[in-house]
């Protein structure tokens, strides 16, 4: 059965809360005043747990399971056994993590490693920074000069915020981070091990060698931005490198300098995003894609994991691929590529069985 022991749970909420909570309706005879505290996957869901079902791949788990309440869509309704107190809404997997803020609000933001408020006798706080008021600094922290950090905030152990950086409220500064030559907006969380605001990738070779550029402009990561541990984001050369609201960026990215990420943009992991490309609002990239520098992505637009994009991309277009371009063109590519292999390994007499198959 899960265990949640990181994660301190609340008092609970009854089926009918969950209701109040996510909308929906129950299945007649489900009691209403059950208590369901816990999160869990059908395999392992207990009588206070709240799980989902959305996918019939997993409905031996359905059958099986001993979870408290199960959310799912009406399509599915038949298949949870009667036994079992079904809650139907329209739309299962966002209404579980719905419950799950509910449930366990303390598990949204990292909190401090110490567990104790205020600034570490074992941080670096320099005599020209500013901290408003409820501001944790944790051991082995460093804050330069003339920094500003705002109330609420969270810098973690063995952080480092660097000279005249400006940090906004109840921001998460996790653990071994660096921030340098960076605005930072408020709620922002940086997961451990994120590096902000160091040299972007700038040399002219020329007939003496290659020679460094300098990099003078700043990092700019706007409210509600999430970054994933690992991630790397370059100051710009002589404009900014910026990051829009409320964009979720996932572990080991690496986004070179000038770049502009709009807002509301989902971008996973291991994912590179060249110098002076620009991203509009609401673009997802896939996990191990790759942006070319100076191009231009539209807002809204996809991009299948594993693709590289080399050219400007129009708005809600969706692309995969190497080099990528419109889906279904990509697919069509493959689909074409896989019969003329088959019908030549045919014409050759040879089965379809690959080299290592024989």
């Amino acid at each position: 059965m899960s265990d949640h022991r990181f994660f301190p749970k609340g008092s609970g909420l009854t089926l009918a809360g969950l209701v109040d909570l996510v909308g929906g309706t129950l299945r007649v005879g489900a009691d209403e005043a059950l208590i369901v505290d816990g999160l869990a996957s059908l395999d392992e869901a207990g009588p206070r747990d709240v799980s989902f079902f959305d996918n019939l791949r997993y409905r031996d788990d359905l059958e099986a399971t001993a979870a408290g309440c199960v959310l799912v869509a009406k399509r599915n309704l038949g298949l949870v056994p009667e036994h079992l107190a079904a809650l139907v809404v329209a739309q299962p997997g966002s209404a579980f993590a719905a419950v799950g803020r509910a449930l366990f609000p303390a598990a949204l933001l990292p909190g401090s490693m110490s567990g104790l408020p205020g600034v570490s006798p074992l941080a670096s706080l320099h005599p020209t920074a500013t901290l408003e008021a409820d501001v944790t600094i944790e051991a082995g922290a460093v804050v330069g000069p003339n920094a500003a950090i705002g109330r609420g905030t969270i810098v973690g152990a063995g952080a480092v915020v660097g000279p005249g950086c400006q940090v906004g409220r109840d921001v998460r500064i996790g653990s071994h981070c660096t921030v340098q030559h960076a605005l930072i907006g408020n709620r922002v969380i940086l997961h451990p091990g994120v590096r902000l605001g160091q040299d972007g990738f700038g040399y002219s070779a020329g007939p003496k060698g290659i020679v460094k550029v300098v990099q003078v402009g700043r990092v700019i990561i706007q409210d509600d931005v999430e970054i994933g541990s690992g991630t790397t984001i370059d100051r710009g050369a002589v404009r900014d490198t910026v990051v829009g609201e409320n964009t979720k960026i996932d572990n080991q990215v690496q986004i070179g300098h000038n770049v502009r990420i709009g807002r509301n943009c989902l971008i996973v992991a291991q994912v590179g995003i060249a110098g002076s490309a620009t991203l509009g609002d609401g673009v997802s990239i896939g996990g191990k894609s790759g942006v070319n520098g100076h191009v231009t992505i539209g807002d809204g637009a996809q991009i299948a994991g594993a693709s590289i994009v080399a050219s400007d991309m129009p708005a809600r277009a969706r692309w995969g691929g190497t080099p990528a371009r419109p889906v279904r063109e990509w697919f069509r590519e493959i689909t074409w590529i896989s019969m003329a292999a088959k019908a030549g390994r045919t014409a050759g007499g040879q089965d379809d069985r690959s080299d290592d198959d024989a």
